[in-house]
């Protein structure tokens, strides 16, 4: 079912207002806590540009959608907001139903801005339409490997399941970690239950287990077997993904929730205008904002900038991506052409690898900057 649109503080009685075409993952099984947050955002920037005087006079308005991690419908929801005339798209959370809305984005010739989706090839091949905030996997997951070798990891096993993003992940880690003399030791979740990655970690002598699975499960039930099992008590347990960015996860796994590293994409510190919009996002979800939170106020921002400089003329839009230098509130937003990358691509946002910390796990310990 269609999630209704979003007026969001601007009057839309005469049919005049600009729209955007909002992607989000708001039931199971998509991440509905990402989604959540990434919807925050979202609509605190609508908010703020129409408090400011919208678009040239024009309310922004946010027409939602509900993608629940599924390619098929967050394609077909690309096809009626093209009808419905909205000038751009944002958002998306999940990698591959971001590929799938990109491509059909980039068919119908409207220009989508990515939040979060990582995933290197978005689109098969180049295409103007399409712009990204989040920083491509095989830039994030090579920082990773760096902390991984850094932190004497060079055997590491990847509990991965069946899926475009986790297989581009687990190539990733093992074409950069193999010529620095790491090994990557992949376990299919498919062909093993939780209990037995175990034995496997123990037989394959593995220092460290990265998830590369959805959440909550299989991740929380693996997380729970290995740290009660006497034999890995000297593992490392990471999530390059960011399962435990988001505060279920500290809700499901308790003290287990610590001590597990994993990529954010948030500056040391933040500027004066992160910190204004990190207050306003914590008091809208009522908990601390999520980096995709953040991800998703720099989309509207940027997506507002542009309207107002060249109007919702779609083709004007997409034109514009190489022109844009936007004050975000992780650094200063520009989009460039990046080898392997077939997108307009921000490169780069700034890139922690962080963990809960064992003393207070509500709190993020910074192991590794970018």
């Amino acid at each position: 079912m269609n999630t209704p649109p979003s007026p969001l503080g601007a009057e839309r009685a005469d049919g005049s207002s600009v729209q955007i075409g909002a992607l989000v993952p708001l039931t199971r099984p998509g991440w509905v806590e990402a989604g959540q947050h990434l919807l925050a955002g979202l609509e605190l920037a609508v908010r703020e540009v129409n408090d400011a005087g919208g678009i040239v006079g024009r309310p922004l308005e946010l027409v939602v959608r509900d993608t629940a991690a599924d390619p098929q419908r967050a394609a077909a929801a690309v096809d009626e907001l093209a009808r419905l005339g909205v000038a751009a798209l944002a958002g998306e959370y999940h990698s591959v139903v971001a590929r799938a809305a990109a491509a059909r984005a980039d068919a119908l010739g409207l220009p989508f801005l990515c939040s979060s989706a990582v995933l290197d090839a978005l689109t098969e091949q180049p295409t103007e339409w399409v712009a990204r905030l989040a920083p491509a996997q095989s830039h994030g997951w090579q920082i990773y490997a760096d902390f991984l070798l850094s932190t004497g990891h060079s055997r590491i096993a990847v509990a991965t399941e069946s899926s475009v993003y986790w297989a581009s992940g687990a190539r990733i880690l093992r074409d950069y970690l193999a010529p620095r003399g790491g090994t990557v030791i992949e376990l299919d979740m498919r062909a093993l239950a939780p209990t037995a990655v175990c034995d496997e970690l123990v037989d394959n002598r593995a220092t460290a287990l990265l998830l590369l699975v959805g959440h909550p499960e299989p991740a929380v039930t693996i997380v729970k077997s290995v740290r009660r099992d006497q034999r890995l008590a000297e593992i490392m347990i990471g999530a390059p993904a960011g399962q435990p960015e988001f505060a279920e996860w500290a809700t499901l796994l308790g003290d287990d929730s610590a001590a597990i590293p994993f990529l954010r994409y948030l500056p040391e510190r933040l500027s004066p205008l992160g910190a204004r919009v990190e207050t306003a996002l914590r008091e809208r979800l009522a908990e601390a904002p999520s980096f995709v939170a953040f991800e998703g106020y720099d989309t509207v921002a940027v997506l507002a900038d542009v309207l107002r400089s060249h109007g919702a003329d779609r083709a004007r839009t997409a034109e514009s991506w190489p022109r844009v230098a936007v004050e975000g509130t992780r650094g200063q937003i520009q989009f460039s052409r990046t080898p392997g990358i077939s997108v307009w691509q921000w490169a780069w946002t700034p890139i922690q690898v962080v963990d809960r910390d064992p003393a207070e796990p509500d709190r993020f310990r910074i192991l590794h900057a970018s």
